[in-house]
């Protein structure tokens, strides 16, 4: 079962083991999942919230948190009274939140106060928590659709199942102890789900101050002004792997023109981003040392258009990986007898497991798209025919994405040197300059964007074609609808440097001048759909 679309059914039932829950059903706790009366008073007992997970009660705790519940049961209650200027900072939140979180994921928010983002999230399942009655009150009132829940965000261990994203926005600045809730949220998490986290600055302290003061902005009890760093470090102690970090919100008042200017590009660049007012990090479970089991099989998309003279070297050199090494043949029109000599070469040896297509459409791209539709592993993976990558270095790319390291497995060629005729100086240049540009707008290290030999899992795959509608088909080389994909879904990249070869057959498919173009064109594409959105 593809584990991103659990839940409806199966997880539903099981997430509600012992905890107070209003939902979709008038607030019934039966209709959420079935709640014990036990574990409802547990949950809605204010004195419970002094009690960590091991059960002892903490007496500075218990009144730090009675404190900020009747704080925000007495916020809640003066909602319907207040006018501020918080709309702007709010709409922004879940402007980043959707662009983070795809429609109809599984989502689960801490400290969801009024639902309001959870609900701007579209989740096909979602689930608000928070320890303050009131805000419960209100979420379930105005957003009848999703599950809301009071309880302590420090002990979550009446919660059961996966979910594809976990939200804290704006918790961390308010709990009493942070590292003890990404503890907690561990529980809720497997391979595929994000943490996405985003927090005050601490430079901004004093104008939300002045601000609270002014009933212009929420009122907030002392905080706790947590840097990125310490977010990062805190992430990392409770078994998390930051994927990226960023700073979001320059203007939080609502301006037409100024909002859009500062939000979307000033926020991005120097001297304006440290100013912001939150800091964005998205974050995943860190990968489990490999154990021995269930190897998957691996299928090695080949791309392959006048590279007759390079196909017996292809089959006699490709290594066996994990389970079995699938080669999927993609022939792109060639005006040699590529295809000739790949039904030659396939038939010289029936003890390799290949499969061979004919390209419809153009690009290398396009045959891509074919291979990968057409494999039959779990683990994907792309290596040109023309060998300049050689298959020898494949295992390293399996390895780095089976033990963890990545879930987007990049080949950088800019590392060692290269063979004579392997890259030409101008093409040399023009990579390690956009290798710049999209690490920067992807905010993730690319050193080598046309690196042809990449690898990923299959059902990444899947949840990357599934969401191509938002870039839509504009890559004829295939390199950048995957590493755009990628960046879009939050997957780890990890970069596996190779040694380039010279090419023994035949002539390079690149147009430097045309293709430049082609790639200048894809930074400008990038910065609008990523970067400045």
């Amino acid at each position: 079962m593809d584990r991103r679309k659990q839940g409806e059914g199966g997880r539903q039932q099981s997430l509600f083991s012992e905890t107070a829950v209003s939902g979709p059903a008038g607030g019934s706790p039966a209709a959420a999942g079935g709640v014990s009366p036990a574990g409802a008073a547990r949950a809605l007992d204010p004195g419970s919230f002094g009690e960590g997970v091991e059960g002892r009660a903490d007496q500075a705790r218990d009144v730090y948190t009675r404190a900020r519940v009747a704080h925000w049961d007495e916020v809640a209650r003066s909602l319907d009274r207040w006018q501020g200027l918080g709309g702007g900072y709010n709409r922004r939140l879940a402007h980043v939140c959707r662009n983070l979180i795809p429609e109809g994921r599984s989502v689960i928010e801490l400290g969801c106060g009024e639902g309001d983002l959870l609900a701007a999230l579209k989740p096909s399942f979602g689930v608000g928590l928070d320890f303050s009655g009131e805000m419960v009150r209100r979420a379930t009132a105005r957003h009848p659709g999703l599950h809301f829940i009071r309880a302590d965000v420090h002990d979550l261990s009446d919660l059961e199942g996966e979910f594809d994203a976990v939200v804290l926005s704006d918790l961390a600045n308010d709990v009493w102890d942070v590292q003890g809730v990404l503890e907690q949220i561990r529980r809720l998490s497997g391979r595929h789900t994000r943490i996405i986290v985003n927090s005050y600055s601490h430079l901004w302290e004093a104008p939300l101050s002045a601000a609270a003061r002014l009933r212009l902005t929420k009122p907030n009890l002392p905080q706790n002004w947590l840097t990125r760093a310490d977010l990062t470090n805190l992430l990392r102690l409770t078994g998390f792997d930051v994927v990226r970090q960023w700073n979001e919100v320059l203007w939080p008042l609502r301006t037409p023109l100024l909002e859009g200017l500062c939000n979307r590009y000033l926020v991005r660049v120097w001297p304006f981003r440290p100013l912001a007012l939150a800091s964005f990090i998205v974050a995943r479970l860190a990968p489990e040392p490999a154990t021995a089991g269930r190897e998957p099989l691996v299928s090695v998309i080949v791309p392959a258009r006048n590279e007759a003279g390079n196909v017996p070297a292809i089959l006699e050199r490709m290594p066996e990986m994990g389970r079995g090494t699938e080669i999927v043949f993609v022939e792109g029109h060639s005006s040699d007898d590529t295809y000739d000599a790949l039904e030659t070469g396939i038939a010289a040896h029936p003890q390799k497991r290949c499969k061979l297509f004919r390209q419809k459409g153009k690009g290398k791209g396009d045959a891509v798209r074919l291979g990968f539709t057409e494999a039959s592993g779990e683990v994907l993976m792309i290596l040109d025919a023309d060998l300049t990558v050689p298959p020898e270095d494949l295992p390293r790319f399996f390895r780095a994405l089976v033990d963890g390291k990545g879930e987007f497995i990049n080949g950088v060629r800019l590392v060692y040197p290269m063979e004579r005729q392997a890259m030409r100086f101008a093409n040399l240049l023009g990579n390690k300059f956009f290798s710049m540009a999209f690490s920067w707008l992807l905010g993730q290290p690319v050193k080598d964007t046309l690196c042809g030999t990449k690898a990923l899992w299959k059902d990444d795959y899947r949840a990357i074609a599934a969401n191509r509608s938002y870039f839509g088909e504009f890559d004829p080389f295939g390199d950048f609808d995957l590493l755009f994909g990628a960046a879009r879904l939050n997957l780890k990249f990890a970069e596996v440097p190779i040694r380039y070869r010279e090419r023994k057959y035949g002539t390079t498919n690149i147009r430097r001048w045309r293709h430049g173009w082609l790639l200048l064109k894809m930074v400008t594409f990038c910065a609008g759909r990523v970067k400045f959105v």
